[in-house]
């Protein structure tokens, strides 16, 4: 119903190539997230999907089919935008019935199919309101229900919760996963936000600069990043990086250890450092180590401890990597091993 292939599809605007020619296949049913830095051709790359850009080479094809130059409308796939496009002056239920009515379906299909997406999206009791009496979390909802009910292949999302704070993007991220969940429809979802993706994704796709860095399930990415790109990405606190004689020791020109594989100590280790900033969250803290005697990419190491360890400004400490826990990475900042 809902399986996506793309081959060898690139994107040039002019003389820019924005997507060098790249392979993807999403299967029927997948959650698939786009994540990459801004600019880097993920919103390109779902339009394509949508059939909003031209391919400037390749194929798509959706359940086998060509629909490489297929219209939009055509595609059976339905897009979330950032923005909602709501008509304001029409209530919840005209605005999901919207493009229903355009596309000649009978008042009682409708009204099933109406009902069917307010009810999964706990919009019954709204239906009669206009867009402004709503919140934004209820908006993008009512958006959502108006691509439900047009019972597409897939869903495609284009950063649909950067309009909302951070309370309601975790609320929405929830209800989105839920959806899937319950839906069981394909779903491309593009952000930039990398705990976006690693918290509703089956399968990633780490894009830079319009190439595939990686495609895995989020534990793949998190446990084996295929280059230093990734590796920098993927993970909240980023990973800390390593180089110089204490990389070459370990026949590496980089090494990472992400900041929850550091343990810490106030009497011994491998890295000594002086703690900087500390970051007190509950159940977290984030210590940033200045180092002493080892070369860094950045500035300070970070680190994820336990809340309740009470470290402050100006402690010494020492530094271990977990056994296991080290990425080594060669001079093309590939993975090695």
């Amino acid at each position: 119903m809902g399986r996506i292939t793309l081959d060898k599809v690139a994107k040039s605007f002019g003389e820019v190539n924005v997507i060098p020619p790249l392979d993807l296949t999403i299967e029927d049913g997948e959650f698939v997230v786009f994540v990459g830095p801004s600019g880097c051709g993920k919103s390109t790359l779902l339009r394509l999907i949508a059939g909003l850009e031209d391919v400037s080479g390749g194929q798509i094809r959706i359940d086998s089919k060509d629909a490489t130059h297929t219209p939009p409308a055509k595609r059976g796939l339905a897009m979330v935008f950032q923005s909602y496009a709501l008509y304001p002056h029409m209530s919840v239920r005209k605005n999901i019935a919207f493009p229903m009515k355009m596309a000649g379906v009978d008042q009682a299909e409708q009204d099933r199919r109406i009902d069917y997406a307010a009810k999964v999206l706990n919009l019954s009791d709204y239906l009669d309101r206009r867009p402004g009496q709503l919140s934004g979390g209820q908006r993008q909802r009512v958006a959502i229900g108006r691509a439900i009910v047009r019972e597409p292949a897939a869903f495609l999302f284009d950063e649909p919760l950067s309009n909302l704070d951070a309370a309601l993007r975790v609320n929405m991220r929830l209800e989105i996963s839920e959806l899937h969940n319950n839906l069981k429809t394909t779903m491309i979802y593009v952000t930039h936000d990398q705990v976006e993706a690693m918290t509703m994704a089956d399968k990633i796709v780490v894009l830079h600069a319009g190439v595939i860095e990686q495609v895995g399930s989020p534990l793949e990415l998190y446990q084996s990043p295929r280059n230093l790109f990734v590796a920098g990405f993927i993970g909240s606190p980023k990973m800390n990086f390593f180089a110089g004689a204490e990389a070459a020791k370990h026949d590496a020109v980089t090494i990472g250890v992400r900041p929850e594989h550091l343990d810490v100590s106030t009497s011994e280790g491998l890295w000594k450092g002086t703690v900087g900033v500390a970051e007190h969250l509950g159940s977290d803290t984030f210590l940033y180590i200045h180092p002493e005697g080892v070369e860094t990419v950045d500035d300070t190491i970070t680190v994820r401890v336990d809340g309740e360890m009470a470290l402050r400004h100006g402690d010494s400490v020492w530094l271990t990597p977990q056994d296991g826990k080290m990425h080594r990475f060669d001079g093309a900042g590939l993975r090695i091993g």
